[in-house]
């Protein structure tokens, strides 16, 4: 099976050779809501060779304090399509809204709750952390 997405004009369309809708987060941090012009951005990890991209790639290398992310988004819209990062090699981040099926994703865990909108409600149940989770428990909870 694979999940298919695309930017928001369509002239890049992706497809991730996954048996489902990957499981997503949502990161409540500073750095998200600038990038999203939002109060969070939502994720999916998943395996960067799953990942198949056609159409106009541009890329743009990020280096901070901790880690490089190389972004990839569509070269006609400029529409974020996914990155990776030296912090998690072999993982792509897809954003979540260029999923074809977006509004079916289940939003498993909530990331830098410290920094969330204070009109953004959390639903209860859902594991959220203040800043970002340990790596074993937010493995946990994506696949919960």
């Amino acid at each position: 099976m694979t999940v298919t997405g695309q930017c928001r004009c369509g002239a890049c369309r992706y497809e991730i050779a996954v048996d489902a809708l990957p499981p997503v987060y949502a990161c409540h941090c500073h750095i998200c809501q600038r990038v999203s012009g939002s109060a969070f951005s939502v994720q999916a990890l998943v395996p960067e060779g799953a990942v198949t991209v056609s159409g106009p790639i541009v890329t743009r290398e990020i280096t901070t304090d901790d880690r490089t992310s190389v972004q990839r988004f569509c070269g006609e819209c400029l529409a974020r399509i996914y990155n990776t990062n030296t912090r998690g090699p072999g993982i792509a981040v897809v954003r979540a809204g260029t999923l074809d099926r977006s509004e079916e994703l289940v939003c498993k865990a909530h990331i830098f709750t410290a920094y969330k909108q204070a009109w953004v409600d959390l639903p209860e149940g859902v594991p959220q952390w203040p800043e970002m989770a340990p790596t074993e428990q937010f493995v946990a909870a994506l696949r919960g």
